[in-house]
Parts: C-alpha cells; sequence; structure tokens
C-alpha cells in the first residue's frame, strides 16, 4: 500500500473564538473512536509562549497564533471532512463556499515548527525584513534589536514625524 500520508495536507478549520482547544480535544476523541488515524494525522492549535507582567509578577502565557483557527493535517475525503466540519465549535473549512483550501508548502513552513524548541531564526540586526501580518503588514524595517526569550525583533516605524520602535513576533516578518 503506497504512503498515504503524502496525499495529507494542512487544512485551516474555522472556529468560534475560544472554542479552539476544545474543537482540537473533540477531533482527537472522534479520530480515536472512528480510528481515523490513517486519515487524520494531527490537529494543532498553534501558540506563542509569551510573558507578561501584571502587577509587578511575570506570568509565562501561550496566546494562540490564529484566534478562531484550529489546523488539522489530514486527507481530504468525504469522512474526514465529515468528521471536522460536524464537530462542536466548528464554522466550517477556509476556502471558497464549502470547498476546503489546504495551506501551500509555502504556508505551512512559513508557520514553522508548531513545537516549542528554539526557533531557528537566520535574521541579524541590521537585516531588513518586511511584515507580513498584523497592525503593521507591509511595513518595512530595518531589525534594530532581536529577543530570543520572545521570539520577537523590534524594528523602528515613523509615527507622528518620528522614529517609534515596535515590536513584532518571528511570524509576523519575513526577510527581503
Amino acid at each position: 500500500m503506497a504512503d498515504t500520508n503524502s496525499e495529507a495536507k494542512w487544512y485551516v478549520a474555522h472556529t468560534y473564538s475560544g472554542y479552539e482547544n476544545k474543537v482540537k480535544v473533540d477531533i482527537e476523541k472522534t479520530i480515536e473512536n472512528r480510528n481515523l488515524q490513517d486519515q487524520i494525522f494531527e490537529v494543532s492549535v498553534p501558540v506563542q509562549s509569551t510573558v507578561e507582567l501584571k502587577n509587578g509578577v511575570e506570568k509565562k502565557i501561550d496566546k494562540k497564533i490564529f484566534p478562531g483557527y484550529v489546523l488539522v493535517h489530514m486527507i481530504m475525503n468525504e469522512e474526514t471532512w465529515y468528521v471536522v466540519r460536524n464537530t462542536r465549535g466548528v464554522t466550517g473549512f477556509v476556502g471558497p463556499g464549502s470547498k476546503p483550501v489546504p495551506l501551500s508548502d509555502e504556508e505551512v513552513a512559513m508557520l514553522g515548527s508548531r513545537d516549542e524548541q528554539e526557533v531557528v531564526f537566520n535574521f541579524e540586526e541590521g537585516d531588513t525584513i518586511v511584515v507580513v501580518s498584523g497592525a503593521w503588514k507591509d511595513t518595512v524595517g530595518a531589525i534594530k534589536s532581536i529577543n530570543p526569550s520572545k521570539r520577537s525583533v523590534t524594528i523602528n516605524v515613523e509615527m507622528f514625524g518620528r522614529e517609534t520602535p515596535v515590536e513584532l513576533s518571528y511570524v509576523e516578518v519575513k526577510k527581503l
């Protein structure tokens, strides 16, 4: 039998806000109950660990990179579509109409490794980057500093006639 994993692609399911982890758990239970381990390989809610300072106390929190979305690595067929689509909290797949569109290899590569190991980051201070998502999308700037523990870079942007530092996550920027 051919390696069916080669047919598998990453799909994005839209969920009600705040239901991402519940949807992940429910899909994983259904995979087990219906013996679909050979068709649905992984369900992921990508998070970025950050440290917040509240009342002078540092607290490590995981922020969802894509609130309202769950990534599913699966072979798309009627059964797998039905399982994911009919999971409580899922509103649909990302794609035109009712046709799910898989993420491209480039999009998957941009997501990087989803495990919390050290991120391989090939930027240096002074490199020119472009912001690929978020409020500063399409802004171009030179990296002023890199914070590996927060997985962020700082660039200066011009606001109100002067340079202002802006901190951006690694996943929000791309080298020019």
